[in-house]
């Protein structure tokens, strides 16, 4: 089972590899630009962030989570 905080680091951590990717020089110049245009729309911190706070059973902190 995934936890809240494990899918959004798995979703930061695409987030930063597709970056390197696109900036990688090389690799060929057509994975770059798609892994450019999938950033285009990918979320950064400040929506996942707001995603911990309006979800946090789906995006949230070990600590948001009940633990009973």
């Amino acid at each position: 089972m995934t936890l809240p905080y494990e899918r959004r680091w798995a979703i930061n951590s695409t987030r930063q590899f597709l970056v390197n990717l696109g900036s990688n020089e090389n690799i060929p110049e057509e994975v770059r630009k798609e892994a450019w245009k999938n950033l285009k729309h990918y979320p950064g911190d400040y929506h996942m962030e707001e995603a911990r706070k309006a979800a946090p059973e789906v995006f949230g902190n070990w600590e948001d989570m009940n633990h009973d």
